[in-house]
């Protein structure tokens, strides 16, 4: 995220620095720095507080939040839809600042069509199979493979004589906002802009605080504002579209027969979806993309097994997936009972904190649970996108651009390395595992 787009808040939390927790008291995986030590915390956590209890955590002061890190416990639930039913108090108080002020600027419809579209879980199955599915899912989002492998080499190209390249701001971060911005019908030449609304999308995520990604309210209402203009530029392209269809996204949105009904889509209701795909689109496999880089930068030994047996590289890529997850928690789970966890007592109604990145290293689930092991069975079942009818819809495209960038690059690089004193592999604020930057050499083949 460029510095002139942040508050004093956000500068401070990208210049914090974190503490090794040696100790269940020690940790704290919100506060500012934590992201280096990520790791070590769920180590302890696994091991001494697989349920860790944040008193006043919850919704109101008097209510305790949880934080759950086994694989066993995150899986379960993320696939449980009857005692963690859709749309069930996920708004925080950020998110209702967001939602009065897009309502004062006339959005108010595209907010509230995000959750007429799928009230229940009948509806949310026909959104998936005839809304994104055929763009983004794991059979539609093969239509873009000629369009994502030209992206990557055209990037690659603009780098790959000079020998080296910072990774994040050069490949990682523009491949998937190329792609997105394609898929859904945006100009290419509005990406600048389009990366400011993204930044703005995630930036509870990145600079939020505590388990529920809370912003100060004047950032928040800022924030806000700045998304309205990106409601009005998708409101501007969706009544185009609807008079003058092209083969895209929204376009397809505007003429599809959706439900039951078979009725068409209102203009608000494509808003909500083209706006939910342009935040799933884009930050997250930025993060993949980079970690994938990195390890392929730190184990070349790794990196010539794959150029040798290109069936091996989907393994890589969904190892990478689990041991980097791109988003490592979320607290969008509240339950409509009382449930018992790990013997711990979760009443009803209480935030809960599933922590991705934590069940998918539990080496009760994978046995040398930190090594990247490309002979694990299943290899796709980690948490990294969720599990069953909620998970991430756009987790097809995302592995595709992974499989397609991980396989160009070992055709175009050799010798692929860290660049010597430029990498401190420090991370960014938030709930997201993403690398500030990434510096590597190579050798063109």
């Amino acid at each position: 995220m460029s510095t002139e787009a942040m508050s004093k808040h956000d500068l401070a939390m990208m210049e914090a620095e974190g503490q090794c927790p040696f100790s269940v008291e020690d940790v704290d995986l919100f506060a500012p720095g934590s992201q280096e030590y990520w790791f070590d915390a769920y180590r302890i956590l696994h091991k001494d507080a697989p349920v860790l209890r944040i008193p006043g955590g919850g919704d109101t002061p008097d209510k305790d939040g949880f934080i759950l890190t086994k694989y066993e416990d995150v899986a379960r639930i993320v696939r449980d839809t009857e005692t963690f039913p859709l749309n069930y108090g996920q708004r925080n108080a950020g998110q209702e600042v967001e939602r009065e002020i897009l309502m004062e600027e006339g959005h108010g419809d595209a907010i509230d069509a995000g959750l007429s579209l799928r009230p229940n879980m009948e509806q949310h199955r026909w959104h998936r199979e005839q809304l994104t599915n055929p763009w983004v899912g794991a059979v539609g989002a093969g239509r873009n493979t000629e369009m994502i492998t030209g992206f990557v080499n055209e990037l690659i190209d603009r780098w790959i004589e000079r020998g080296s390249v910072e990774y994040v701001t050069e490949f990682a971060a523009p491949l998937p906002q190329m792609v997105i911005t394609t898929i859904l019908g945006f100009p290419l030449e509005d990406m600048p802009t389009l990366r400011k609304w993204e930044e703005a999308q995630v930036r509870r995520f990145v600079f939020g605080s505590t388990h529920r990604n809370l912003l100060p309210e004047e950032d928040e209402a800022e924030n806000a504002r700045t998304l309205a203009a990106f409601h009005e530029y998708i409101g501007k392209h969706v009544r185009e579209k609807r008079q003058n269809p092209k083969d895209d996204m929204i376009s397809y949105l505007t003429q599809v027969e959706y439900g039951d009904e078979k009725r068409p889509l209102t203009d608000a209701e494509v808003v909500s979806v083209a706006y939910g795909m342009h935040i799933g689109g884009n930050e997250t496999t930025q993060y993949a993309l980079t970690a994938e880089a990195m390890v392929l930068a730190q184990k070349p030994d790794l990196a010539e097994e794959l150029r040798a047996d290109r069936s091996k590289v989907r393994f890589f890529v969904e190892e990478c997936l689990r041991l980097y997850a791109p988003t490592q928690g979320l607290s969008g789970r509240r339950p409509i009972k009382d449930i018992v966890v790990q013997g711990v007592t979760i009443p009803a109604g209480s935030v809960i904190h599933l922590r991705y990145g934590a069940g998918n290293r539990d080496e009760d689930e994978y046995p040398n649970a930190e090594e990247i092991d490309l002979t694990r069975p299943s290899p796709g079942r980690h948490v990294t996108f969720g599990q069953g009818p909620r998970s991430c819809p756009g987790a097809g495209l995302s592995r595709l651009e992974q499989n397609i960038a991980t396989n160009v690059l070992l055709d175009r690089l050799d010798d692929l390395r860290l660049a010597p004193g430029k990498n401190d592999l420090r991370h960014q604020p938030g709930v997201m595992l993403g690398l500030l930057e990434l510096n590597l050499e190579f050798s063109e083949r």
